[in-house]
């Protein structure tokens, strides 16, 4: 979405969904994409009211970028768009779940398909963070 799209007209009737999302002290809430299909959780961005409102009527991702400190319609430069198929508020209601229709293979600025692509290895006094082959499946006889 750019800066010249028209702002979204709502009122209060079609908005009191937003007033169950618990807000932080900064008016964002975390937001979890995750993939259909595959299940695999892609990113965790941020979201204001603004964000959850466009994200409805276009279908489509829409995030709070804290470092541009602006809305960014996720794809609006990549062409990686994630459509929506499912939204979900978790029991505190200070988490969304987004599972979305990842367009391209690529959800991470990185390049990679998940933001989650590293995983701890090794145990206490020689743990380290190392790149995980994707896509990331459970080993037989680990839980999925």
């Amino acid at each position: 979405m750019t800066a010249a799209s028209p702002a979204l007209t709502t009122d209060r009737a079609t908005t009191d969904w937003l007033d169950d999302v618990a807000f932080d002290d900064d008016g964002l809430v975390a937001a979890i994409a995750q993939e259909v299909g595959s299940n695999d959780v892609l990113m965790l961005a941020w979201m204001n009211r603004d964000a959850l409102e466009r994200t409805l009527a276009l279908g489509e991702a829409v995030y709070w970028s804290r470092s541009r400190r602006r809305l960014w319609h996720k794809g609006e430069t990549s062409g990686h768009f994630q459509k929506i198929r499912d939204i979900r508020l978790d029991c505190d209601g200070d988490v969304v779940l987004m599972k979305v229709e990842q367009v391209g293979r690529v959800a991470c600025h990185t390049g990679a398909h998940s933001c989650f692509f590293r995983r701890l290895d090794g145990g206490p006094g020689e743990a380290r963070w190392i790149d995980a082959p994707e896509p990331l499946a459970p080993a037989p006889g680990e839980f999925a």
